[in-house]
């Protein structure tokens, strides 16, 4: 079963229709025991990366989804849920995030330096770094769905598996055996992104 983690942070029915539109079993979960008991599990979200970690330690769930990536269980973060695995988190402050991965968050500077709109929103593509397992069947430099104002800044660039331009490249997707997340939405990403959720359905 596929666990799609709720902690008020995304259009969490999006996601599960996701996975349902190809012939994947998703719930929506709340509670630490739920996720312990996931095959896999899903951290999508949308919002402030300091409130989800408060709404994350309140629930109790940082514990249980620690322990299902370190027991080797496929884990997907979506956006936010990419996010909120690095060290530390530069919204509105400095603030400790998961630690899965080392590395850091930070605001794109591109309305600053290039003119730029921040959030960064739309269609862009993505340009493979490292083959991952989630991205495979893929075509040539797809096209995914971004609404973003900040992204991952990860210490060991072997861990990016996609990278993408807007005003310069930034991590778009990264991998580590059974670890991996989106910056980009792929519920909202068409075929491209039902590939990738067929994908990691597949695991």
């Amino acid at each position: 079963m596929i666990a799609i983690i709720d902690y008020d942070m995304a259009n969490l029915r999006s996601v599960q229709k996701g996975f349902e539109h190809v012939g994947a079993e998703a719930a929506i979960v709340r509670r630490p025991e739920e996720i312990d008991g996931a095959d896999k599990i899903v951290m999508p979200g949308v919002g402030a990366f300091a409130d989800a970690m408060t709404t994350l330690r309140a629930r109790g769930l940082i514990e249980p989804i620690l322990r299902h990536i370190q027991r080797g269980k496929p884990f997907l973060g979506i956006c936010l849920g990419l996010q909120l695995l690095v060290d530390i988190g530069y919204e509105d402050g400095r603030h400790q995030g998961l630690g899965v991965i080392a590395g850091k968050c930070v605001r794109f500077d591109v309305d600053r330096t290039r003119h730029l709109k921040v959030p960064h929103m739309g269609w862009n593509q993505l340009d493979l770094r490292h083959p991952a397992p989630f991205l495979a069947g893929l075509p040539s430099q797809p096209c995914v769905y971004f609404v973003h104002s900040y992204h991952v800044v990860p210490d060991d660039s072997a861990l990016i598996a996609t990278t993408t331009d807007y005003g310069g490249d930034f991590v778009s997707s990264i991998r580590r055996d059974n670890l991996m997340a989106t910056q980009f939405h792929p519920e909202k990403s068409q075929k491209v992104g039902l590939q990738i959720l067929a994908n990691f359905a597949a695991l």
